[in-house]
């Protein structure tokens, strides 16, 4: 099983990230380690990144998740995914043990998180441009950002397995 969890950025992708991977059993990979310097720098200096900018991106993403499922490994990866069309470019319809988790909040909370993060390299100020390119997937765990990560975490295991 993959799990991609997905928001804007301050939506608590890595810290929730981390809490299922650690409940899981299984590796964690944030997809900030897959953006290439250049991408990064435009982020730090307050530059939305383009489609161009995000095709090997997601491209490096994908290559990971396919070298998980071939193993079959659990493993839990996040990106922000914020259109479908990038959705697509990590997991192709039909894809089963592919699963997303949007992580959603208010405008205001994601600004109050982004406020209090240091030493990240996204500039807050991006913050408005992520959530007007934000497609609502169709079909993906939501999760509303506001209760404690831990909660969080519990809330995204229950819906994979409402079975318990």
């Amino acid at each position: 099983m993959i799990l991609i969890l997905m928001g804007v950025s301050g939506s608590g992708k890595t810290t929730v990230g981390q809490l299922l991977a650690k409940k899981l059993g299984c590796g964690f990979s944030d997809a900030d380690v897959f953006h290439s310097k250049s991408n990064i720098e435009k982020m730090h200096n307050g530059i939305p990144l383009t489609d161009d900018d995000r095709w090997p991106w997601l491209a490096s993403i994908r290559a990971a998740i396919e070298d998980y499922r071939q193993r079959g490994v659990t493993h839990v990866f996040t990106c922000s995914a914020l259109k479908e069309i990038y959705r697509e470019k990590l997991a192709y319809p039909g894809e089963g043990d592919i699963h997303f988790v949007l992580l959603n909040g208010t405008a205001d909370l994601l600004q109050q998180r982004l406020a209090q993060r240091k030493g990240h390299f996204f500039d807050p100020h991006l913050l408005q441009s992520q959530i007007d390119i934000l497609e609502m997937p169709d079909h993906a765990i939501v999760v509303d950002i506001a209760p404690p990560p831990e909660e969080i975490a519990d809330e995204v295991l229950r819906q994979l397995n409402p079975a318990g």
